[in-house]
């Protein structure tokens, strides 16, 4: 798959001030509401696609691994793609490419945005739905890796991140139930009025004990999708784990590569 924005593509040469002016512009050009062709109701579920007589989306999953050189420095990013339809995967591609910036929090797709594209691009099937393990809207400047990745690809996107970036819980999150999702809202350090809906933290799964517990997903839209389509396909996604199956299949691939590869 190409590029649909090249121009938005990350650059990890730009400066700082560039990157940040650039997520803005990305920012400007996503959409954060539901745009897209499938039917959210067949995304794991190829009874209820078969009733509908529509085939199921194809949701595709990213994740990263790094890889180090003989110093132990992280200098390769090996970016894991999979593709799955109605539960089941189809395709599994993978990439390894340079890594041309560090890591600063906030910029992570000038840092991984072109090892995923150089994933995505090898892939031979058409994503209706592209999961992504980082975030969406619930970033500083509402550009977050998959919302830059689903502007410069213009897919349907999620971001599915494990932390909290910016923003603020509108209740509790503590040891929610499986299935409940808390909106989470803007705040002073996100570049927007205050209380907009950037995404959801979600339960995907809870322990049955007083004594432990799984903190939530931070589920955001990227680009297409909106707050509640992308915490719903992550909750209808979740089978026996945490995370989505995409995205926890990617991660999982990921792993598998890199020891292939020797590392």
């Amino acid at each position: 798959m190409r590029a649909s924005r090249p121009d938005l593509e990350p650059d990890p040469t730009l400066s700082r001030k560039e990157m940040e002016t650039l997520q803005r512009e990305i920012a400007d050009a996503a959409v954060f509401e539901d745009r897209f062709e499938f039917d959210p109701e067949t995304l794991s579920n190829p009874l209820e696609a078969a009733v509908s007589g529509r085939e199921p989306p194809t949701v595709v999953g990213v994740d990263q691994s790094f890889l180090t050189n003989e110093a132990g420095e992280q200098d390769r990013a090996l970016s894991a793609v999979v593709a799955t339809r109605g539960g089941e995967v189809i395709e599994r591609v993978h990439a390894v490419t340079p890594l041309e910036s560090p890591y600063i929090p906030g910029l992570l797709s000038f840092r991984e945005g072109r090892p995923i594209l150089a994933a995505l691009e090898t892939l031979s099937v058409e994503p209706d739905l592209l999961l992504f393990d980082g975030s969406g809207r619930i970033h500083f400047r509402q550009a977050g890796i998959a919302t830059h990745m689903g502007v410069v690809l213009d897919v349907p996107s999620v971001g599915v991140a494990k932390s909290l970036l910016c923003g603020t819980p509108r209740e509790s999150i503590e040891n929610l139930p499986a299935g409940a999702c808390v909106p989470i809202e803007a705040n002073s350090r996100v570049g927007v009025t205050d209380g907009t809906l950037l995404g959801y933290a979600v339960q995907t799964r809870q322990y049955d004990s007083p004594d432990r517990h799984i903190n939530p997903l931070y589920v955001s839209p990227g680009h297409r999708v909106g707050p509640e389509t992308a915490a719903n396909a992550v909750l209808e996604l979740a089978s026996s784990y945490k995370l989505p199956e995409p995205v926890r299949l990617a991660d999982a691939y990921a792993d598998e590569a890199k020891r292939d590869l020797g590392c």
